[in-house]
């Protein structure tokens, strides 16, 4: 069997301040065809996984192009167009073929194309034809739309938030995708509309006890597959929204009935799937009234992750303001502090202005007498999966009783050791700030002993009745009146 993989794959704040270029995949990781190494990246777990299934099968597995950017602002034309057609070529280059499977993320959004991924899968389907078999895996954050769905034959998104299943789930569609084309399942779809946008926290109920309802029921009476499409809320495009994809074998009824009961599922549990963000000064408030800690905040609204530059201000200058120390604060992105940090020597002080460098919604830069406690050149941070995520040169800077992590390569908090590694002992600190949405609570939950998640302002803010939408399909809660789900 001959077998097709590459990747393409950003998140895109349609929001965000920083336009994402060529550059930003080359930062992240651009591979070309035959070039992705032995190391797990984010969105190459079906390359990753082909790679042994195909060891063990003897399928001919032809690797193209993955090309993977940090979440941030509209993808650039140029940059989609390059990426798309050298991706594409690659798999003229593979033909003929029996199976491609390829890693997206599902909410990549660039200048004249609001559906990245729609219009990449029908791209490969008009190369390959209707009788090859085509699989995706997804994120969960995925802005699902009609063409994503119509032109591949399974699509398998991330069942875990944090995504802690992403190797797992490329194993469910590889093992899907070899069971089309021996014929032993002939999957059909649906797809229900809950019309509205809520968060999947999976570390906890209602949403933990809904992921292991759906892996209760795939694999019995003919369901194949379930995926819960939480949707990018800082998209601003029309199929941004939470919905539920069903596959079943060869049952388009049995589909349509099982999505709409699911979809009413998470209509009813909204109210608790929603987080609570007090504003900056109530959450300190609520964290310094914890008896013990560590007491971690995530700030969410300046999540790379999610778009935001990651250099935000707004929590570190209240920290300062009210005299509160004994407190780690990171990866805060400033690449220029951290080269004058790294100028200036381990022990140095001096003064360096801080963060607040993109623009409004970054807050205001702060100047600061700081020591430089720590220096680490290339810092690799832990990701998810295990991944490998580079952090560039990242310094340890204190002031004011602060020690905060600043790094040169964009990236959210995945993982303690973006800390650790630069001596941050984390079960020493009384207060934990990071610049994360959900992503940190793999790691960070092993340390903290309550997590607050804070209202702050920023570019990735979880207000969404705040948000300028142009593009949505509307009713959408919470920003309208709920409304009963619709297959679509």
């Amino acid at each position: 069997m001959r077998v097709f993989t590459g990747s393409l794959a950003t998140e895109t704040n349609t929001f965000g301040p920083m336009p994402t270029g060529l550059d930003s995949f080359k930062d992240r990781g651009y591979f070309p065809a035959g070039q992705h190494p032995p190391e797990l990246t984010l969105f190459s777990a079906p390359l990753w996984v082909a790679r042994e299934v195909a060891a063990e099968r003897g399928w001919t597995l032809i690797e193209g192009m993955v090309a993977g950017a940090q979440p941030s602002g509209t993808t650039t034309r140029v940059a989609y167009e390059t990426l798309r057609d050298e991706l594409l070529a690659d798999l003229k280059a593979a033909l003929p073929l029996d199976l491609v499977l390829l890693g997206l993320h599902g909410a990549m959004v660039a200048d004249g194309y609001d559906d990245c991924e729609g219009d990449l899968l029908t791209c490969v389907r008009a190369i390959v034809g209707p009788d090859v078999v085509l699989g995706a895996e997804l994120d969960p954050h995925v802005n699902l739309s009609r063409a994503m769905v119509e032109q591949a034959d399974i699509l398998v998104a991330f069942k875990e938030y944090p995504h802690t299943d992403i190797v797992e789930r490329a194993r469910e569609l590889i093992t899907l995708c070899e069971a089309r084309i021996a014929g032993r399942i002939h999957p059909v779809h649906a797809v229900a509309d809950c019309h509205m946008i809520v968060p999947f926290h999976t570390t906890r109920d209602p949403a933990k006890a809904l992921v292991q309802r759906i892996q209760a029921l795939e694999g019995r009476d003919g369901v194949l597959s379930i995926s819960i499409a939480h949707g990018f809320s800082l998209g601003d495009v029309p199929d941004m929204g939470t919905k539920v994809l069903v596959y079943t074998d060869g049952k388009p009824a049995q589909a349509d009935a099982l999505a709409l009961q699911l979809a009413h599922e998470v209509i009813a549990m909204r109210e608790q799937l929603a987080v609570r963000y007090p504003a900056i000064d109530d959450a300190l408030d609520e964290a310094l009234a914890f008896d013990g800690g560590p007491v971690l905040l995530a700030d969410r609204s300046d999540n790379p992750g999610s778009g935001a530059s990651g250099d935000s201000t707004f929590i570190l200058r209240r920290l300062i303001e009210r005299g509160i120390g004994n407190a780690a604060l990171g990866p805060l992105w400033d690449p220029v502090a951290v080269r004058i940090a790294f100028d200036a020597g381990v022990g140095a002080r001096l003064m360096l202005r801080i963060g607040g460098k993109i623009g409004p919604l970054s807050g205001d830069p702060l100047d600061l007498d700081c020591q430089i406690k720590a220096l680490k050149s290339n810092l690799i941070m832990t990701g998810l999966a295990g991944a490998p995520t580079p952090m560039g040169d990242c310094a340890l800077v204190t002031t004011e009783g602060i020690d905060i992590v600043l790094v040169t390569l964009r990236n959210q908090a995945l993982d303690t050791d973006v800390f650790t590694q630069l001596g941050c002992e984390l079960a020493a600190y009384k207060l934990i700030v990071v610049k994360s949405a959900q992503h940190f609570h793999a790691s960070f939950s092993k340390v903290a002993k309550q997590v607050i998640y804070v209202g702050a302002p920023g570019a990735a803010t979880p207000h969404v009745a705040s948000l300028p939408y142009t593009k949505i399909r509307r009713p959408l809660w919470p920003l309208d009146d709920m409304s009963p789900p619709s297959l679509v």
